[in-house]
């Protein structure tokens, strides 16, 4: 399966145009998946009908609802930017709730947690919608919220929100500009029309022509939306270990690194913790939200023992938060190897006028926040 959704994912970030690069066995698969792209791709239409016809209704609640989302599968920023918006939320007097899916044993889910421990937010985690719009009756039946927040909400059609933003991967944004599952895009890129804010992420790895390229782009879609940059700032390391023992990144400066991470977009992790300082860093991707098993313990702990021979000193290894949520405990399986976690927060890039503060003020002016 592993190596299925890795064939999948090159054909989606392969323009078509390059095709004949792909291997023989990927090439033959096109056809299937480019028949199985537009019967999605009529499904979708379909149920957007429905829902603008009124046959299906939208729900409205009784407070604010800010969705983030996105266009392609994975990689683009959301949950970082939910717990941001959940921090301003709070310390603005507003008690924001959370609802996303919980994939893989809810990683994302106790990621946040974590990080929004002591504050007024609140986290409601389903499987599928309905369990979601449940967590919704829950939460606002039994305590005071005053907004919430949708990750991954932007094709959750039944649910009213007063703002939607659009998060896009400032390194890989659009892929093949296929739907799934010939290409990465959930909907086609018209749907940006529906966005209020665009938000383009792993913008400090990106090249600067690629940026301008995606804002017009976003642009011809949606002329007027506020466009904003962000990326992942690395704060610290804790060890899988002891969560509460804090590293600096400065620990790993010179050292012999090995990035494992089963996330959305690994290219931008392994990116930036080679801007850290490391002498050398290698690398194992998995899928999305993939569950570490002993195998793959394995595997990592014979790169890890060839990395070592290799360069004569013992290597660290270097996992996301998200990984580590996933399940903790394997991670402590790797001694005599250090497995360090990389703590990091989603900053706005100062750029074209648009601020973190401006950004504030569009949730402000949007959400009647005072």
């Amino acid at each position: 399966m592993e190596k299925l959704r890795k064939l999948v994912n090159e054909i989606a970030y392969t323009s078509l145009s390059s095709s004949h690069k792909l291997s023989p066995l990927q090439r033959s698969v096109i056809p299937f998946l480019s028949i199985a792209s537009s019967l999605y791709r009529l499904a979708l239409s379909l149920r957007r009908q429905l829902y603008y016809s009124g046959i299906f209704r939208r729900r409205r609640l009784p407070v604010p609802v800010i969705s983030v989302g996105n266009l392609t599968w994975g990689g683009n920023g959301k949950t970082p930017m939910v717990e941001s918006i959940a921090l301003f939320l709070a310390d603005s007097g507003i008690s924001p709730l959370i609802l996303t899916r919980g994939y893989a044993c809810g990683d994302e889910a106790n990621m946040l947690q974590r990080h929004l421990l002591g504050t007024s937010a609140r986290i409601g985690v389903g499987a599928n919608r309905p369990c979601i719009d449940q967590e919704v009756e829950l939460h606002l039946n039994s305590e005071k919220v005053g907004a919430v927040i949708l990750d991954d909400g932007m094709q959750h059609l039944s649910l009213w929100r007063d703002l939607e933003i659009a998060m896009i991967n400032g390194l890989m944004p659009w892929g093949n500009c296929q739907l799934v599952p010939l290409g990465p895009l959930r909907e086609p890129l018209t749907a940006l029309e529906r966005a209020d804010v665009a938000v383009v992420h792993h913008a400090d790895l990106a090249v600067e022509q690629n940026l301008k390229d995606i804002e017009l782009m976003i642009r011809e879609v949606n002329e007027s939306i506020p466009i904003f940059f962000s990326r992942m700032s690395p704060s610290y390391f804790f060890t899988a270990v002891d969560i509460n023992l804090k590293i600096p990144l400065k620990a790993v400066c010179n050292r012999v690194v090995l990035c494992v991470s089963a996330i959305g977009f690994s290219d931008a992790f392994v990116q930036g913790v080679g801007k850290i300082g490391p002498s050398f860093v290698d690398r194992l991707d998995f899928s999305d939200h993939h569950l570490f098993q002993d195998k793959d313990i394995d595997v990592i702990r014979t790169t890890l023992g060839n990395l070592e021979d290799q360069f004569g000193s013992k290597p660290i290894l270097i996992v996301t938060e998200k990984d580590y949520d996933r399940d903790p405990e394997i991670l402590k399986h790797l001694d005599p190897f250090e497995v360090l976690v990389l703590c990091s927060q989603l900053q706005i890039i100062s750029g074209q006028g648009n601020t973190e503060e401006s950004l504030r003020k569009v949730f402000k002016q949007l959400l009647k926040v005072i």
